[in-house]
């Protein structure tokens, strides 16, 4: 594992405050957990993998267009808030971990397969705010799983089999777009486990 040497600014703080005020009414799905703490832990991860401020900055930020657009005067004046925030970098990323920023969103499948497929020419800073997302996210489904077994799955729009087929899906495009290894490597690991305990 590598880790960023650099000092972080003021404008990392900023971010911290900025998404932590967008996504203050959120919780994670299922729970009582601020949302907040999953922006935190994805950040943790891309700074733990080597990346800049900017990258570490999205990771706070990689939610705010697609959760919180409709509350703060659509898809685009959010889009034109992170940019005179905190850069043109920081938006890029954040839009390319973006999979939808219409309300109602598109059909779950095809959203999915159309995130999957954005990956293979995502830039190298989209994947590793992305990887380090779904690792954080698979890691809490197999906790969740560990606790509360099939009951888990009730959560959300969709089935356990979709589930695990999308999070499958994302290990393999994110190991033929050359996402940082070690990521891949845990989430491959991590949904794995979560497989094989699903399926028994």
């Amino acid at each position: 594992m590598t880790t960023s040497s650099q000092r972080l600014s003021s404008r990392f703080s900023d971010a911290m405050t900025y998404a932590a005020e967008r996504h203050n009414l959120q919780t994670r799905k299922g729970t009582t957990t601020p949302y907040v703490s999953h922006l935190m832990g994805v950040s943790s991860l891309v700074l733990e993998h080597g990346g800049n401020e900017d990258e570490a900055i999205a990771g706070l930020l990689h939610d705010s267009i697609e959760d919180q657009a409709e509350h703060n005067g659509g898809a685009d004046a959010m889009r034109a808030d992170i940019s005179q925030r905190f850069g043109n970098m920081v938006l890029a990323i954040v839009e390319g971990c973006t999979d939808a920023d219409t309300q109602p969103k598109p059909p779950w499948r095809a959203r999915k397969e159309a995130y999957i497929e954005h990956l293979t020419e995502a830039s190298s800073s989209v994947l590793l705010v992305s990887c380090s997302d779904k690792l954080h996210n698979a890691r809490a489904l197999l906790l969740d799983f560990r606790e509360h077994g099939d009951k888990l799955w009730d959560r959300f729009n969709t089935g356990c089999d979709e589930i695990l087929w999308y999070y499958l899906s994302l290990v393999e495009a994110f190991r033929a777009a050359d996402a940082p290894g070690t990521l891949v490597r845990e989430l491959d690991r991590t949904v794995g486990e979560l497989s094989r305990l699903a399926k028994t």
